[in-house]
C-alpha cells in the first residue's frame, strides 16, 4: 500500500468508530504512524471529522418530527395514499434541510479555521508525540525554537511560569511552524507519559477565527479542556485534562 492508496482508504475512517477494525484501514493507519506526511494529513482529517461531528450534534430536530414519522409509518401499513406520501416527503425534506444547514455553516473547504487547529493540536497531545528537546531550562527551549524558526517570543502567563517545564517540540500547521511547550501539572502520570499540560503558540495570521484579544476562550476539545487567546501577534492554545477551574490556575 502506498501513501495515495492509504489516503483514499482513510477518507472513510471516522475516529472513535469501529472503522479501525477494518483490515485495510488498519494497514493505512499503521502506515500513517511511520510516514510523517501521511501522519500530518491524518491529523487534519481527524480534526475535520471531529468538527463535522460536533456540528451534527448541534442540529435541533424539528418539534413533532419523530411523532410525525412514527404515525405516518403506522398509517403506511394500512393504506397507501397520495396525501401520506406527500407528508412523509415533507418530513424527509425537513431532515435534508437540517443536514444541508450544517454544511452551509461549516468552513467551506477550509482547513485553517480555529476549530480545526484546536482539534489537530489536541490530537498531537493525546495521540502521542516525541519531544524534540527534553529539558526544564526555559532558555534552552527558546533557543531551540529560534533555531528551528518556530515562535519563541511568546509570553507565558505568570501562573504558567511556575509550572514544571519538561521540553518542547515543533509541530506543523498548514505549512506554518507551531511551538509546542510541554509542562507537568504534578499529577501522577502513566508510564511513558512525560507531560499532561501543553501550550501551543502560532502566528495569529495563520489561524482563521482566532480570538482577537487576550481574554481566554474556553472550549472542551476531545478529552482536554482548552483555552485560546491572542496576544502580541501570537495565538495561544493551552490544554489539559479537567475543567475550566483546573485550567484557570495556569492563566
Amino acid at each position: 500500500m502506498n501513501v495515495n492508496e492509504a489516503k483514499n482508504i482513510l477518507l472513510l475512517y471516522r475516529p472513535g468508530m469501529a472503522d479501525a477494525e477494518d483490515s485495510e484501514i488498519a494497514e493505512a493507519l499503521a502506515l500513517a504512524k511511520v510516514d510523517p506526511d501521511l501522519g500530518r494529513w491524518l491529523e487534519v482529517h481527524c480534526a475535520r471529522q471531529f468538527v463535522i461531528r460536533e456540528k451534527f450534534r448541534q442540529i435541533t430536530v424539528p418539534a413533532g418530527l419523530k411523532e410525525q414519522i412514527i404515525s405516518e409509518q403506522a398509517a403506511s401499513e394500512k393504506m397507501i395514499s397520495t396525501r401520506r406520501t406527500i407528508q412523509f416527503a415533507a418530513a424527509a425534506a425537513i431532515l435534508l434541510f437540517a443536514v444541508l444547514a450544517v454544511f452551509r455553516f461549516l468552513p467551506q473547504a477550509s482547513d485553517d479555521t480555529l476549530a480545526v487547529y484546536q482539534n489537530q493540536m489536541v490530537g498531537v497531545a493525546l495521540r502521542g508525540y516525541a519531544m524534540d528537546v527534553q529539558t526544564n531550562d526555559a532558555a534552552a527551549i527558546r533557543a531551540y525554537l529560534v533555531q528551528n524558526h518556530a515562535p519563541a517570543d511568546f509570553v507565558l502567563p505568570a501562573p504558567l511560569q511556575q509550572a514544571a517545564l519538561v521540553g518542547c517540540a515543533v509541530e506543523d500547521w498548514q505549512g506554518v511552524k507551531v511551538s509546542m511547550i510541554c509542562f507537568r501539572t504534578g499529577k501522577p502520570l502513566a508510564p511513558g507519559v512525560a507531560s499532561d499540560l501543553w501550550l501551543f503558540v502560532v502566528d495569529r495570521t495563520s489561524v482563521k477565527n482566532a480570538p482577537a484579544g487576550a481574554a481566554p476562550q474556553f472550549t472542551k476539545v476531545n478529552r482536554l479542556m482548552t483555552a485560546t487567546w491572542t496576544q502580541g501577534g501570537k495565538t495561544y492554545l493551552i490544554g489539559t485534562a479537567g475543567d475550566v477551574l483546573t485550567l484557570r490556575q495556569y492563566l
